[in-house]
């Protein structure tokens, strides 16, 4: 009789980054032969992804290890909390390991330390796209990592170190295979999108033989090229940004744009060390808006920042209501251990942070509903990703997965997940719409 084949339990947490890299090592396991569990109690060990980058998410993230421990034993632990001095050893001493984030290389070898793999052929082989955490229609496709930028309230490049670029090829590569395995939606993600390519120079690699510059408007042009819906997140307002909008006007890449401005004071853009100029700032959305009229623009911001005078705040509700944006998320200001803004003065009371967050997304909410409510009596192309008796539920080009809105199809319960279809808008709200067949 064979021996059973070695187990492992897989915990992941936090942002689509952290997934991306969750992926890697899966896929890394899968084709080393292991098999992975869906439970504590079959796994001869668990290894647990884990986010640092706030308090909560901290405090999730132990509780996770923790969880792991109770119930299985043997614990590896990956990601950003990891990169954070001894917190984990602190809180659970008794974990076999722990590595930070894109770390494959360490947790196979701690995996190989604790769970030797059986060489099998047959078990080695996996799908050519890899072993995802997403549903089959859509994937995200990392194309970079760490960042360059020191915003005072952001401790990424602590954790994920300075920017290095995935080789423009091996994205290509890697988005090609994802295609042709049935993928309907590539999302593009980094800790800085726009910033591709600048660690090499811009270099020029190749795809299938072709030159192709390391450069986010050339990659994005080529993505376009291979049939899926192309969305860009975690986009940094660079110049060269303007360049992509004609991409999304032309149909190549989704007109959606993930660009967070954080903030409308000058004053507090200088103390999180962003870029300041908001007047530059709304002329370039008016014009994106004139070359590509249907472009939906996702922001997030932070309310109660160090220093925050009624007056700043004054200044980003007013920002809203001038910029008008789609999607909008904010977060009541939350100091992280090891960022600089920590040492800012003017800290504001946390009563007064949440309150000025509610106040953001309640002025947002008007501006959201009378956004989506421009759709009602068009038709619009949409994506499946969930059917049931009652109906379908998709997204549009307006709706990245998990943190946008849906659109729900009263009679679309014959339609399959992966689909695209026409609808016809027939109702919205601030989040979400409702539609029918066309």
């Amino acid at each position: 009789m064979s021996k059973a084949l070695p187990q492992v339990g897989f915990v992941s947490l936090g942002c689509p980054k952290a997934s991306s890299d969750a992926e890697r090592i899966l896929t890394q396991l899968r084709a080393e032969g292991y098999e992975i569990s869906g439970s504590y109690q079959d796994a001869d060990l668990v290894v647990v992804n884990t986010c640092g980058f706030i308090d909560a998410a901290v405090e999730e993230s132990l509780d996770a290890i923790g969880e792991a421990l109770a119930e299985n034993g043997k614990v590896i632990v990956t990601g950003c909390l990891g990169a954070k001095g001894s917190v984990v050893r602190d809180t659970h001493p008794s974990v076999l390991a722990v590595t930070g984030p894109h770390a494959l290389d360490e947790v196979m070898e701690a995996v190989h330390a604790h769970l030797p793999k059986l060489h099998d052929p047959y078990t080695d082989l996996i799908p050519p796209q890899g072993i995802r955490l997403t549903p089959d229609h859509y994937a995200y496709l990392k194309i970079s990592e760490g960042c360059n930028h020191r915003c005072s309230f952001c401790i990424i490049p602590s954790l994920r170190g300075d920017l290095v670029s995935r080789p423009v090829g091996e994205v290509m590569s890697e988005a090609e295979r994802l295609v042709e395995a049935g993928v309907k939606e590539l999302l593009v993600i980094s800790q800085d999108t726009s910033a591709y390519g600048v660690d090499v120079k811009y270099r020029t690699g190749f795809w299938n033989g072709r030159p192709l510059k390391t450069r986010m408007t050339e990659l994005a042009s080529a993505l376009g090229e291979l049939g899926a819906w192309v969305r860009l997140h975690y986009v940094y307002p660079y110049p060269h940004v303007d360049e992509v909008i004609p991409l999304m006007a032309e149909g190549r890449i989704l007109p959606y744009l993930d660009i967070p401005f954080q903030h409308a004071s000058p004053a507090i853009l200088k103390a999180m060390r962003r870029p300041g100029n908001i007047e530059n700032t709304l002329e370039r959305i008016r014009g994106w808006r004139e070359i590509c009229p249907d472009i939906v623009i996702r922001s997030t911001f932070i309310a109660g920042f160090p220093g925050e005078t009624d007056e700043d705040f004054q200044m980003l509700l007013d920002f809203l209501e001038e910029a008008q944006l789609d999607r909008v998320g904010c977060f009541a200001y939350s100091p992280v251990e090891g960022a600089a803004a920590n040492e800012l003065p003017g800290a504001l009371p946390e009563a007064v942070r949440q309150e000025r967050q509610a106040i953001f997304m309640e002025t947002q909410a008007d501006i959201s509903a009378a956004r989506l409510a421009r759709h009602i009596d068009r038709t619009m192309t949409v994506l499946v990703d969930e059917v049931t008796e009652e109906g379908a539920v998709a997204r549009s080009y307006a709706d990245a997965p998990e943190i946008d809105g849906l659109v729900y199809i009263a009679d679309g319960d014959q339609l399959q997940v992966g689909d695209f279809v026409e609808v016809l808008i027939t109702d919205s709200d601030q989040h979400d719409l409702w539609a029918q067949l066309a």
